[in-house]
């Protein structure tokens, strides 16, 4: 049993589920493909997590400003 993967962009905000340790919640996505990468937006440190692990600890996407793909 497969899930689809969240459908991310380069640019989208990103809220998670448990803080940073600098207190932050909100992650912008850097990089997309098999590991996401992600800047915090408190201490603009820079982390890559497997995809997976970033579906997982997602709590929501605050920004998608990007069209559907058809």
């Amino acid at each position: 049993m497969h899930k689809t993967p969240i459908t991310v962009h380069v640019g989208d905000r990103a809220r998670m589920r448990k803080p940073h340790p600098c207190g932050g919640y909100e992650w912008e996505i850097t990089r997309v493909g098999a590991d996401i990468g992600l800047r915090c937006l408190t201490c603009d440190r820079r982390i890559m997590l497997p995809r997976a692990k970033f579906e997982k600890r997602l709590k929501a996407l605050l920004d998608s400003n990007h069209e559907p793909t058809p």
